[in-house]
């Protein structure tokens, strides 16, 4: 069970990010498996919860195998070409049949209010319609898709309205053309759809694997869309199952939307530990880095001295003032994780002694590993070279083993360059090291 302290600490820590998702548009997509499963219900709870924090909802759910369910039913054979449904007469009423079924009972689901449930109080307002125009696929390497199709248009301004008065959006993979057509569409290709249409601000993709690299056999955390891209024009580097939704990811960012995520489904609260938290539980896809390594900048300050702080109460750290670090701003760079300050390191210059001082060298306590250290070191150095240091050194007292393992050797305070020299505290009894470039 949770220690009231726990939840108290975990609650102030969500705090920024319910006020950052406030008034913002989210579109989720889920397929008809999370639908299907028996703990859907829980998802419906934090998409209500989302509602309640003031998110603008859009959903956008799947029904692939509700679809097939009903024509294995009538003894009717699902017929795909290259992972497209090929959606003849039959398919078509199944479809139908299936889209409004599910859309009724997720309607229910946001319906219910028991005193002991999570959507007690909730009074949540779901609207549906035809925000989607659709045109056919048509004939592909000689195959007639019938009644599959295409978005060609999703209403923005309707569903803007609909968003506007607080209600939730719900869309299906199904699609409607001028001449009254109806097509059944991919429902991927909804949600991205509907993401660009609304310049949303995340697109979420609640999919059935996680997005491995498997290559590496590791979750990607964070990619960029160049870096997406790569890896889908590789062989074998992801599997089938992931490859569409992070295309999906891909077109959404690249077409104005801000983040997508792709989530694995099965874990339990993945949404809101997600959006919630920093580091999150799955794979984050944007234009640009999510963390980076950069220049520090005036506005760095706060975050460095918050940083600094717990380690310069045990003593590792040599204490900076607000002032001292705002005048010498220009010889730090960070690694900045969305928006927040996890590690820095500075160099302090003494080109008489054709020398530099590695100082400062900090990683928030949740980012130690992953190589950020090493990372800053190697820009340090580099750095440091470019300006035509021959050697740099660092005073420590508690982490000269972790210096010595990159090259570092001990030295002499007399080594040091005289004006360095001549700020040396004895009383730290800083041990010196030096590193020749």
């Amino acid at each position: 069970m949770m220690k009231p302290s726990d939840f108290v600490r975990w609650f102030r820590g969500s705090s920024p990010y319910i006020h950052a998702h406030r008034g913002k548009t989210f579109v989720i997509y889920f397929g008809g498996e999370a639908v299907g499963d028996p703990g859907f219900a829980d998802l419906v709870h934090d998409f209500a919860l989302l509602n309640s924090l003031g998110v603008r909802l859009v959903l956008v759910h799947g029904i692939r195998p509700q679809i097939d369910s009903r024509l294995a039913r009538q003894g009717c054979q699902a017929q795909y070409q290259n992972g497209l449904r090929i959606t003849d007469r039959v398919a078509l009423e199944c479809v139908k049949e299936a889209a409004g079924t599910v859309r009724v009972e997720i309607e229910a689901l946001f319906s219910t209010g028991l005193a002991n449930s999570p959507m007690a109080g909730a009074r949540v307002r779901v609207a549906s319609g035809n925000f989607v125009a659709a045109k056919p696929v048509g004939v592909r390497d000689g195959v007639d898709f019938q009644h599959t199709g295409e978005v060609r248009r999703v209403d923005a301004e309707g569903l803007n309205a609909v968003l506007a008065r607080g209600d939730v959006a719900l869309l299906s993979a199904v699609g409607y053309s001028p001449t009254g057509e109806i097509f059944n569409l991919r429902s991927e290709q909804v949600a991205t759809a509907a993401a660009i249409a609304l310049k949303a601000d995340k697109l979420l993709l609640l999919t059935e694997e996680e997005c491995l690299s498997l290559r590496e056999d590791r979750l990607l955390r964070q990619i960029t869309t160049a870096e997406a891209r790569a890896l889908l024009g590789e062989a074998a580097a992801l599997a089938p199952e992931v490859a569409p939704h992070l295309k999906a990811a891909v077109q959404a960012c690249e077409a104005g939307v801000g983040r997508a995520h792709l989530l694995d489904r099965h874990i339990d609260g993945a949404l809101l530990l997600e959006l919630f938290t920093r580091d999150g539980v799955g794979t984050l896809v944007s234009r640009a880095p999510f963390e980076t390594l950069r220049a520090a900048l005036v506005q760095d300050v706060a975050g460095i001295l918050d940083l600094l702080r717990p380690l310069e109460q045990k003593g590792v750290l040599v204490t900076r003032s607000r002032e001292r670090l705002e005048s010498d701003i220009g010889d730090y760079t960070v690694i900045e994780r969305d928006g927040m300050i996890v590690g820095c390191a500075a160099l302090h210059r003494f080109p008489e002694a054709r020398m530099g001082e590695l100082a400062c060298l900090a990683l928030h306590g949740d980012y130690r590993g992953e190589n950020r250290g090493e990372r800053l070191l190697a820009h340090i150095e580099g750095k440091a070279v470019g300006m035509g240091f021959e050697r740099l050194f660092v005073l420590t007292t508690q982490t000269a083993h972790w210096f010595r393992e990159r090259g570092f050797e001990p030295a002499e305070v007399a080594d040091l360059p005289e004006t360095r020299r001549a700020a040396y505290n004895p009383r730290r009894n800083s041990k010196v090291l030096i590193k020749s470039l």
